[in-house]
């Protein structure tokens, strides 16, 4: 096998990237890049610390992601295993990344930056869905933003209806903890009660 191991090598095989893989690029949210955040319901976030990196997702409201200024950005952490992973390494090391999806778009939206956690009263009451604050908010400093074209989106068919996966051919969530746990924990049970416990502990 033939491993690649110098920017030479890389660029020998790709080239150089042409102008509309540049321009796009800012280090703050321009008038259009806020109209993606603003539209976008999840989007994934991606932090680094001492034992590796992460990627977790983040679903919310259209416009969950607060644009506090050009540079700022404000995510609240709602309910979740209380793993914490992203927080543990944001901790540790500030710097993340994010990447948004708009249902329906081809178009993505990257950001690179440095986060930190706040415990801020007033912050996190200003985040207060249905009587419930998150109990910290990830609030990015924007180094870069830039759009992704839509190719990786075209060649999945993400948002075709036709092609959605038959839930029922895939294993549950209480099948898999029952396997992973020799049966001490999930099971049909914990499928079975998962939907309203959800309902209960949404924010």
């Amino acid at each position: 096998m033939s491993v690649i191991a110098t920017i030479e090598q890389l660029e020998a095989i790709y080239g150089h990237p042409n102008d509309a893989s540049t321009v796009k690029v800012a280090n703050r949210v321009t008038p259009s890049y806020r109209v993606l955040i603003d539209k976008s319901p999840f989007a994934a976030l991606a932090t680094c610390g001492p034992e590796g990196l992460d990627c977790s997702p983040r679903g919310d409201l259209p416009g969950f992601v607060r644009i506090h200024d050009e540079k700022t950005l404000m995510m609240p952490d709602r309910r979740g295993n209380n793993r914490v992973d992203s927080l543990r390494n944001i901790v540790r090391d500030p710097r993340v990344a994010l990447m948004f999806l708009i249902p329906g778009s081809g178009t993505t939206l990257r950001i690179n930056g440095r986060a930190h956690v706040s415990a801020a009263p007033d912050l996190l009451a200003s985040f207060k869905m249905e009587g419930k604050t998150p109990r910290t908010v990830v609030v990015i400093t924007v180094d870069e933003i830039y759009f992704q074209c839509a190719r990786a989106i075209v060649r999945s068919d993400l948002w075709n209806p036709d092609k959605r996966v038959d839930p029922k051919t895939l294993p549950t969530p209480g099948q898999i903890l029952a396997e992973m746990s020799e049966n001490k924990v999930g099971g049909e049970q914990y499928d079975r009660e998962w939907p309203e416990r959800a309902r209960q502990t949404m924010w």
